[in-house]
């Protein structure tokens, strides 16, 4: 079961999207394997919202891989339905940044799905565990002050 941390986040984001033909499955709901998809675009908007972006941390030498990812399902999202994906970051990274999410509609108040994937940062060339890069904590310092 995925709980939140019950401290206010660093840094809430949302992004908008709607669901398409194409990512539902024969019910008529939008496919579970979809969501980690979903999760993805909302926290890359999430990092370029800070004035920053993963092509700058992969130039700069740094990777993001996913090292863990969780999703809880609460109840199916439809074709053509806008979804809410808030993309919340609770502590401050140093060489994991964790990330959760809450899936809304305005069908019902509560969301839908909650996820949670936590990403590494990774030094490209020796492909081990870094410390996250300093322009990118003093971006994301900036966007919560």
């Amino acid at each position: 079961m995925i709980k939140l941390p019950e401290n206010d986040p660093v840094l809430r984001y949302n992004h908008m999207l709607r669901s398409r033909y194409g990512e539902t499955d024969q019910m008529g709901y939008v496919y579970y394997g979809r969501y980690l998809e979903f999760f993805e675009v909302a926290r890359t908007e999430m990092i370029r919202s800070l004035g920053f972006s993963y092509k700058k941390l992969e130039k700069g030498g740094v990777m993001l891989p996913v090292i863990y990812s969780q999703i809880e399902y609460k109840s199916p999202i439809f074709y053509d339905e806008e979804m809410k994906i808030e993309v919340s970051i609770f502590e401050k990274p140093l060489v994991r940044l964790e990330t959760f999410y809450r899936v809304f509609t305005e069908r019902i108040d509560s969301p839908h799905v909650l996820g949670q994937v936590n990403l590494c940062f990774t030094d490209s060339k020796t492909r081990r565990p870094c410390k996250a890069p300093e322009h990118f904590l003093m971006h994301l310092e900036n966007q919560t002050d």
